[in-house]
């Protein structure tokens, strides 16, 4: 079938939201007298969301007596600053608005709660330009379960074959082989060092944002 529609997962792939998460992280440790960790480690951990953060920033096990209100902390710090600093990823603008002009949907389906994810699309100015924001509040499973895909297809009125669903984690390409979602993985998204986009079976791997057009062409053309 004709493509239709693309969805993105949100954080590593339509949005580089890691430079808040590090802002966040190194202004609790410099807080608390601790040196400033280099970004890379930080950034290494986003995948794994505020747990894996904490648990790397402050060496501190999720069991141990202070995690959760350090976890705490830091949700609270990102509910007031989630878009001082984030922006879409070289090239995703570009991309965005050749979606639109090919008369395309797109649309977000993240496992990024509402509460954050909503006002940053809004503060981005791409709130109003998405078809769709599908967030865990939503649904009864997150990704990897297809149930956001399925969601999201339902809201758009589009058939999940119709639909090129692209992500940085493994999860995003269960999520969407699950849907019956076309697959796109990035390697240019917040990738485990240990992790290889090239493992997860996505239809199709990119570096970079930019190659997303041809992929988003050749769907077009396929019947």
């Amino acid at each position: 079938m004709r493509l239709r529609a693309v969805l993105f997962d949100m954080d590593g792939t339509l949005l580089d939201s890691a430079p808040d998460f590090i802002a966040i992280t190194q202004a609790m440790r410099s807080e608390r007298g601790l040196p400033r960790l280099p970004d890379k480690t930080i950034r290494d951990q986003v995948s794994g969301g505020a747990r894996a953060m904490v648990a790397c920033a402050f060496d501190a096990a999720p069991d141990s007596a202070d995690f959760e209100a350090l976890r705490l902390e830091f949700l609270e710090r990102y509910q007031a600053h989630c878009a001082v600093f984030t922006q879409p990823f070289d090239g995703i603008e570009q991309l965005l608005t050749d979606i639109e002009q090919a008369g395309l949907l797109w649309g977000v389906a993240t496992n990024k709660p509402l509460r954050y994810a909503e006002p940053i699309m809004q503060q981005l100015g791409l709130a109003e330009r998405s078809a769709v924001l599908v967030c865990p509040d939503h649904v009864e499973r997150s990704k990897p379960a297809p149930d956001m895909l399925l969601l999201a297809c339902e809201q758009m009125g589009v058939q999940p074959e119709q639909v090129l669903f692209i992500g940085d984690d493994a999860r995003d390409i269960d999520s969407g082989r699950a849907a019956g979602c076309r697959t796109a993985a990035v390697s240019y998204g917040y990738i485990h060092p240990e992790d290889n986009p090239r493992n997860w079976g996505a239809d199709v791997v990119v570096d970079q944002p930019h190659e997303l057009r041809a992929v988003i062409d050749r769907a077009l053309c396929s019947c």
